[in-house]
């Protein structure tokens, strides 16, 4: 009986090595894989095996590294409370990409999403922020913060107060550096939300309208659930983008005031790099790359698992 079973499989799978071979799959493969798994081994593969071996070492990254530590800049890491702040911080941006970027980009992609010259022109505006450099927009949002000679100052002046810096109060800087954030990622989003809202049929829309559906009731009830896979994606870009803040952060507070603004990467940068801990900071990349890794897999697991068929 097995035997029955398995013989058609088996004749399946010579059949499909014998088309590999011959419709020129496999030439193809073996001429394009190696040079793509020689650049992602030694880009990606190697340096994530070197920083997990140097995690184990007190190594200021001269030399070789001879003093091993074994766990003991991991447990200086979970002991460090810079870190749990750090942590919660990245946390914070995770929750505003997720209940406001999101939503305020889903809107607005519902309002400009059709084809025309005016909404395209919006398009554009709302996307720029997403063109500027990290570092640019950082530096633009600290000018405007600046309480000396920036937007702030001009508003406590006309108010007739004393000036007031923002980034430079425990309490608001990290709220200025989401909404940064916000303002920085939310055309992206909304230009996925776009992609995915003009590819719903009008027919299905014309429907609705036919049958009494108010627009809210389209929304609800046709357009966000035909767009829901392109919605799991933007959620899973905002995750994992969440992780990965840096570059805007350091020129608004370079993590301070008091350490207070660190995500993850700057807290790896600040503490690992420019210390000269670079086994400290390979222990924070581990760190890091596993919380993103198993992220990605739950999620993936969770967002994209298939609805049983009804």
């Amino acid at each position: 009986m097995s035997i029955t079973q398995q013989g058609p499989a088996s004749e399946t799978l010579v059949e499909r090595l014998r088309r590999g071979l011959t419709n020129g799959r496999f030439a193809a493969i073996m001429l394009l894989l190696p040079p793509a798994l020689i650049l992602f081994s030694l880009f990606v593969i190697v340096p994530l095996g070197e920083s997990g071996w140097y995690a184990f070492f007190d190594w200021n990254g001269y030399g070789e590294p001879v003093d091993m530590v074994g766990l003991q800049n991991f447990e200086r890491l979970f002991g460090h409370s810079v870190f749990h702040q750090a942590v919660g911080n990245t946390v914070k941006i995770v929750v505003v990409s997720l209940v406001i970027q999101m939503p305020l980009a889903l809107g607005l992609a519902l309002l400009i999403y059709r084809k025309t010259p005016t909404n395209a022109a919006f398009r554009l505006i709302f996307f720029l922020p997403y063109i500027l450099a990290e570092i640019a927009a950082g530096l633009i949002w600290s000018f405007i913060f600046d309480g000396n000679y920036g937007v702030s100052a001009s508003v406590t002046q006309a108010m007739g107060t004393e000036p007031y810096f923002l980034l430079a109060d425990r309490d608001w800087a990290f709220v200025a550096i989401m909404t940064v954030i916000v303002w920085k990622y939310f055309g992206f989003h909304m230009m996925i939300y776009i992609a995915a809202l003009q590819g719903v049929p009008d027919d299905l829309l014309e429907a609705a309208r036919i049958e009494g559906a108010k627009p809210l009731d389209i929304v609800k009830h046709v357009q966000i659930p035909l767009i829901k896979p392109a919605i799991l994606v933007s959620a899973f870009f905002a995750i994992i983008g969440a992780l990965q803040v840096f570059d805007v952060i350091i020129p608004l507070t370079n993590g301070g005031p008091s350490n207070s603004t660190h995500t993850i990467v700057t807290y790896l940068y600040t503490f690992g790099l420019t210390r000269l801990k670079i086994g400290f900071g390979s222990a924070v990349g581990v760190v890091l790359f596993l919380s993103a890794v198993l992220i990605a897999v739950f999620y993936q697991r969770i967002a994209f698992k298939k609805e049983p068929q009804s």
